[in-house]
């Protein structure tokens, strides 16, 4: 699989699907969340909360309204607490690849989960979840960008992808 960092708005991304740093109401606020809403249009925010609550860990597709992309993956790396884990990091990137899969997608944006409210390590995020992608056995998948924000979690990313 091609794997790859881009350091930028995961809105703009020509992929077959982003990913959103959901929570389990789906209900989207701030952050990647707000920007696709925004971007996209808040029909994407009304498909994913009729398909909620989801268990954190946790993901479900809607169709991607005005972005470049077919579908966003909303995968909740946080429960009610707003609270990650390396684990929630872990299964939350499974189950956004399998949903990518399972849609038939060929490219995947993922952002960096867990990294903002929850304010979870960046190294430790981009090494988790690099080493999820790098093992999870593709059907579809072909591709998978690392969408992150800023010089650091670029670098993290990056760092990550060359061990």
């Amino acid at each position: 699989m091609d794997i790859s960092v881009f350091e930028g708005d995961i809105t703009l991304l020509a992929v077959d699907a982003i990913a959103n740093a959901a929570n389990g109401a789906l209900w989207m606020g701030s952050g990647v969340a707000g920007a696709i809403k925004r971007a996209g249009g808040e029909e994407i925010e009304r498909e994913a909360v009729a398909q909620g609550p989801i268990e954190p860990g946790e993901a479900v597709a809607t169709s991607a309204g005005a972005l470049p992309a077919r579908w966003v993956v909303h995968g909740a790396a946080m429960g009610p607490d707003l609270v990650t884990s390396e684990e929630l990091i872990r299964r939350t990137t499974r189950s956004c690849l399998r949903v990518a899969d399972g849609l038939g997608a060929r490219t995947l944006a993922l952002p960096a989960f867990g990294t903002g409210v929850g304010a979870f390590p960046l190294d430790t995020a981009a090494k988790l979840m690099v080493d999820v992608v790098t093992a999870y056995e593709a059907e579809s998948l072909e591709g998978v960008v690392f969408a992150v924000y800023g010089d650091a979690a670029r670098d993290a990313f990056e760092r990550a992808l060359a061990q």
